[in-house]
């Protein structure tokens, strides 16, 4: 049988509060298929974004197994972590995270400096990518120059420009008006219908709803049954 995607098994996550620890995830077991897409869901504190993390190389854990792509996750350096997110990954997040001074272009082709993509071929590829999510006539504006929805498409594009297997997303629509999180959601789709696995935080239940499958946190633990 082939081993799930994301592969884990008995992973716990503590963090140092008050020099009082903290356990934010306990003995989680969870398998994420490729081209699956899975919605994480629970209340505040209940360790949604802290999973989302250490999914994504972000934040390491303290016990249990965690394989992405049948390769061992734990104890990873900085600089193999970060391959590996290259590699594999691409982020989108509720604040963005665009650079202020750098124009939309140079924002999606970020990601492939870090691959030694030459110049030309990155930019080029950016401005592909910016096309495909509806963005080719803002190619040169500044972050400060974009709506919420176009700063997030841009997000979008960046996420997607290096063909990760897996996007990663936390709260993708949570800072955006009604009719822009639908345009992001069908963007979001569209990453599913190409094969890829997405892996979504959320706190709306409509936007849980699209997806395959849905996961709900409490204090920490997989919640069984159907949400």
């Amino acid at each position: 049988m082939t081993e799930p995607l994301i592969h884990l098994r008995s992973l716990s996550k503590t963090y140092p509060s008050g020099g009082r620890p903290v356990q934010v995830l306990r003995s989680l077991d969870l398998d994420i298929a490729g081209g699956e897409s899975v919605a994480i869901v629970g209340s505040s504190g209940s360790g949604k974004s802290t999973l989302l993390n250490v999914i994504g190389l972000l934040d390491d854990f303290d016990s249990g197994t965690y394989r992405l792509d049948g390769r061992d996750a734990r104890g990873l350096d900085d600089s193999t972590a970060a391959r590996m997110r290259n590699q594999l990954l691409g982020f989108v997040f509720q604040s963005f995270h665009l650079l202020p001074d750098k124009d939309a272009v140079a924002n999606v082709a970020l990601p492939l400096v870090y691959r030694d993509t030459p110049r030309r071929e990155r930019l080029r590829r950016a401005r592909e990518m910016l096309e495909r999510v509806g963005l080719g006539d803002r190619l040169d504006h500044l972050p400060s120059q974009l709506s919420g929805g176009q700063m997030q498409r841009v997000a979008i594009a960046r996420a997607l420009v290096t063909e990760p297997r897996v996007v990663l997303a936390d709260e993708p629509t949570g800072a955006l008006d009604t009719a822009t999180s639908l345009e992001i959601l069908a963007l979001l789709d569209e990453i599913v219908a190409d094969g890829k696995t997405l892996v979504l935080v959320t706190h709306e239940a409509e936007v849980a709803a699209r997806m395959q499958r849905t996961i709900r946190l409490r204090d920490g633990c997989i919640v069984p049954g159907k949400d």
